[in-house]
């Protein structure tokens, strides 16, 4: 459960994201490829300037130079029409504060969920380690931070590919039980490297890419309570419009079998595959630029065991965003992986996935 064990065996390389090389930097680093992306950029602004109607923005501009940079790195300039998707777009507007060091980029979505009602609890796990299992209520709070980092700022094998450092935090919060003084009942760690490269396919008229990467995940915690897993996986992402969809399939890294339960070393949950399944399923879809539907599905076919988790981000009052989120089945969080579970939470989204 050694992250560095992965970054020895692997090629750590993203997930969910376009980080096209639309603007980078002239810092001496890669010039010679930095150049061909800055002199197109350049030439694209002096033109559109020239061009543009009186009342258009400076920022206006910067972002038509920008896509039009994108579609010719995409597309490989076969000569194509090319319209670019929720998630291209994204990159785009990241692009703009990646180099600012008061500025925090998000990877997966971030939310708060104050209210987040289950129908089953794991209290089998607490038993003989706490006095938390008959006092654990199925009302708690649940809040996710992911945040990303990215490791180069020139292409490394193609162009338009980049490496990033992603972390992802979930935590479940028995805020409710002040019997047991409200403590965090379960929180999973994420670190993750990965490595993203498009790829000239574009059916039904949208763009493709892959992405190679490697992932830790654990809830931190010893003994009978420590759960964690090592993967590499290969994405698929697929964007149209207002639609993105990935296609995840993964392999787990093995780990030697614990001598006892109480062992520090060896697997603490050999069986997570048989809850977990090999892969999953993504969809989104933007709608009207207001709302965000989401859905996450895995399975395992063997055993019939699987999850499935629908998201609506909708609007509060102004750039706030309220959030909901429902989900069935198996391993939402580690200590609950072989638990089935339904689950209901509503709160704030900090920020999207489109």
């Amino acid at each position: 459960m050694i992250l560095l064990v992965l970054i020895r065996r692997y090629l750590l390389l993203l997930t969910f994201l376009f980080p096209l090389q639309v603007l980078a930097e002239d810092n001496g680093i890669g010039e010679s490829a930095a150049k061909p992306h800055k002199k197109a950029f350049e030439t694209c602004l002096f033109k559109a300037i020239k061009a543009a109607d009186k009342t258009a923005t400076l920022a206006e501009i910067e972002t038509y130079c920008e896509q039009q940079i994108a579609r010719s790195i995409i597309n490989k300039n076969n000569g194509k029409t090319l319209e670019l998707g929720v998630l291209a777009n994204r990159v785009i507007r990241e692009k703009r504060t990646a180099a600012d060091p008061y500025v925090l980029t998000p990877h997966k979505m971030n939310y708060i969920l104050p209210l987040s009602m289950v129908d089953e609890i794991n209290r089998e796990a607490y038993q003989g380690f706490s006095d938390w299992a008959d006092e654990l209520k199925d009302v708690e709070a649940k809040f996710q931070i992911s945040l990303k980092v990215p490791l180069l700022t020139d292409s490394l094998f193609r162009e338009g590919d980049q490496i990033f450092f992603g972390f992802t935090l979930q935590s479940w919060w028995q805020i409710y039980s002040e019997e047991i003084s409200k403590p965090f009942r379960e929180t999973n760690y994420q670190p993750e490297f990965f490595y993203f490269t498009p790829i000239s396919f574009h059916p039904f008229g949208g763009n493709s890419a892959l992405v190679v990467g490697a992932e830790h995940q654990s809830n931190g915690r010893s003994q009978i309570l420590s759960r964690g897993w090592n993967r590499v996986y290969v994405n698929y992402l697929y964007e149209k419009r207002n639609f993105a969809l990935s296609l995840r399939p993964w392999y787990r890294i093995p780990e030697s079998e614990k001598k006892s339960p109480s062992d520090g070393q060896g697997d603490d949950n050999p069986d997570i595959l048989d809850y977990m399944g090999y892969f999953e399923l993504g969809m989104l879809y933007k709608y009207d630029s207001e709302y965000e539907l989401s859905f996450m599905g895995r399975n395992n076919f063997a055993t019939h065991k699987g999850f499935v988790e629908f998201g609506l981000t909708f609007p509060l009052w102004g750039k706030l965003k309220g959030y909901a989120q429902i989900s069935s089945g198996y391993g939402e969080s580690l200590i609950d992986y072989n638990v089935n579970q339904k689950r209901f939470g509503i709160g704030i989204a900090l920020t999207n996935l489109l």
